[in-house]
């Protein structure tokens, strides 16, 4: 398939696999009930650790994927640059699992906006950082496809969890963007770029803001292209490098995103999500 069509390639549908995998690990964790004693919070913490050990593992057989089936298509990626990342992002966005907002109120029950998107923002980056560590754990493997293959891969999916994260923000804040699920899904790429949330007129028209949404993309692409060759560091330091300075970077969009969405939500006033 040509990247520059509408349909993700090989590499970027391993992406998508490794997005849904770092999200459930994400919504797992937050489902466990809080231990009473120390006895159960023993017992938690470690059934938590061995949850996510498997997780990630899950998550680097995902990234396997990516090596097993699209290393030739990866490489020309790698050598277009941006201009095929930023193609791939836009094909995968649309098929991102989004969830609306009488989602989320289930899921989250009671919560304020606010506390909603804490919420969401902590639970994509947990999936973030363990993207990164299964990245870190890969690497050390006997045998190691191309560096290519595993930077753009995590690039992909990590870049897909935040718009994922900046969808649901815009849901929890009553600022979701109307139309069709690529018009939707392309607005909320620009927000992830130009880091602030969709602009709308007054008939629910999307409004470009700030610089083209091409040119903006493609440089936080190259940027966040070059932060995944951290995840790629001798021994087991890449994993922990990696999964951090994906935590860092995805926790920081996040609160950039609901700072912004905050000040011109419907919802200010403090009504429940």
């Amino acid at each position: 398939m040509d990247a520059t069509g509408n349909q993700p390639d090989e590499v970027t549908q391993a992406a998508l696999d490794t997005v849904s995998q770092a999200v459930e690990l994400a919504d797992r964790e937050h489902a466990h009930r809080r231990p009473r004693g120390l006895r159960d919070r023993i017992r938690r913490r470690a059934r938590r650790r061995a949850e996510r050990t498997a997780g990630i593992r899950r998550i680097g057989a995902a990234l396997a994927g990516a090596a097993r089936r699209g290393a030739h298509v990866t490489g020309r990626g790698v050598s277009a640059g941006g201009r095929w990342l930023s193609a791939q992002v836009l094909a995968m966005a649309p098929r991102l699992p989004v969830r609306d907002l009488d989602t989320l109120r289930r899921q989250f029950p009671g919560k304020q906006p606010d506390e909603l998107a804490e919420k969401l923002i902590e639970g994509a980056s947990k999936a973030s950082a363990a993207v990164g560590m299964a990245v870190g754990a890969w690497a050390v493997l006997p045998f190691v496809p191309a560096a290519g293959v595993e930077i753009t891969t995590e690039t992909l999916a990590v870049v897909g969890i935040e718009i994922k994260l900046v969808a649901e923000l815009h849901e929890v804040y009553g600022l979701a963007v109307p139309g069709s699920v690529v018009d939707r899904m392309t607005a909320y790429v620009g927000a992830w770029a130009q880091r602030r949330g969709v602009a709308l007129a007054p008939g629910g028209i999307v409004l470009a803001a700030g610089s083209p949404l091409a040119r903006q993309l493609r440089r936080r692409l190259v940027a966040k292209a070059g932060r995944s060759v951290f995840s790629l560091g001798p021994l087991l330091t890449g994993a922990a490098a990696g999964g951090m300075i994906n935590r860092r970077e995805t926790r920081k969009l996040g609160r950039i995103l609901s700072h912004d969405l905050r000040r011109r939500s419907p919802y200010v006033a403090g009504p429940r999500a």
